[in-house]
């Protein structure tokens, strides 16, 4: 028996385009406030506006990938790629979590060594600089918010922006506290506090993209809800050798051998076009069914 393929046309599937404007922001306010932060981190040795400064940096980066991403999710399929280049946005979600969790690194080793051999700093320009900060960060974070379950790239720049504007806070009262008592130790010990924040924000978005890279079902659907709704069609008696995975950070496959009661055969287009719109509404926007007599033995290797 011959394949047969449903594919859906991208109905249901989340339209994010107004956000090219969304990211163009982030990124232009991002940019500007890591330059300032930076060289006034610099000039002041504040560890905690470097180490702030640099997390930015690293979100500039993942703001522009994942524009890249969308931009490239749109083109055309073509004779080598014939899903088009929709998986870029996960290699991206991927290589946004990577990065972070490098960044944290070097930050965490500088932070240790300096907390032992404090340097003076101006607290008060260090907390006027970071509640800059909360206003960026907090700016941007409201431009995604909308969207943010709608996409893992739009939840990671999300996230991202969200956990900056709580890092800058943590910032301003490590500057308020040293410009009273002088104590320039907690400056890297603020430091600490931020590469914990961001490990903790960034880890979940890791395992997602780790999860949707090697094509792990993406963790909002369920198989065996999947396989009971598919059951739920007339002329339907049992669903076997069934892979979900995700063709991009918004869109999802299903491939599934469909055994058929044989009065119904006849009717496979009218039970086809049944489960696609029943999967339609699970998330599943792409979907390929193999058609069995019932009695019909299963030929694959691994068939459950």
């Amino acid at each position: 028996m011959g394949h047969d393929h449903a594919h859906h046309h991208h109905d249901h599937a989340p339209k994010l385009d107004h956000l090219n404007t969304a990211f163009i922001v982030g990124i232009i306010l991002n940019s500007l406030f890591v330059v300032v932060e930076a060289v006034v981190g610099f000039a002041n040795h504040s560890l905690s506006l470097l180490t702030d400064a640099g997390h930015n940096l690293s979100d500039v980066a993942s703001l522009a990938l994942a524009l890249l991403a969308f931009k490239l999710s749109k083109m055309r399929a073509n004779n080598v790629y014939t899903y088009g280049y929709k998986r870029s946005t996960i290699v991206v979600s991927l290589l946004n979590a990577i990065i972070l969790v490098g960044a944290v690194g070097i930050i965490a080793y500088e932070a240790i060594m300096r907390i032992g051999h404090p340097q003076p700093i101006s607290g008060i320009t260090v907390a006027w600089v970071a509640f800059a900060g909360i206003l960026v960060n907090g700016v941007t974070a409201w431009l995604f918010m909308r969207d943010k379950e709608k996409d893992l790239n739009v939840k990671g720049a999300y996230m991202h922006m969200a956990v900056d504007a709580l890092v800058s806070l943590g910032v301003v009262v490590s500057g308020i506290v040293i410009y009273f008592t002088k104590w320039y130790w907690i400056d890297s010990a603020v430091s600490l506090i931020i590469v914990v924040v961001i490990i903790t924000g960034t880890w979940r978005l890791l395992m997602d993209s780790i999860r949707l890279e090697i094509d792990g079902v993406p963790k909002q659907l369920e198989l065996d809800k999947i396989k009971a709704e598919l059951l739920k069609a007339k002329g339907v008696k049992d669903v076997h050798h069934m892979h979900v995975w995700a063709l991009s950070t918004t869109e999802n496959a299903l491939t599934a051998h469909l055994v058929i009661h044989t009065e119904e055969m006849a009717n496979f287009n009218d039970i086809k076009h049944d489960l696609r719109h029943r999967l339609e509404h699970l998330d599943i926007q792409h979907s390929t069914f193999e058609p069995e007599f019932a009695g019909e033995p299963c030929h694959e290797k691994i068939c459950s």
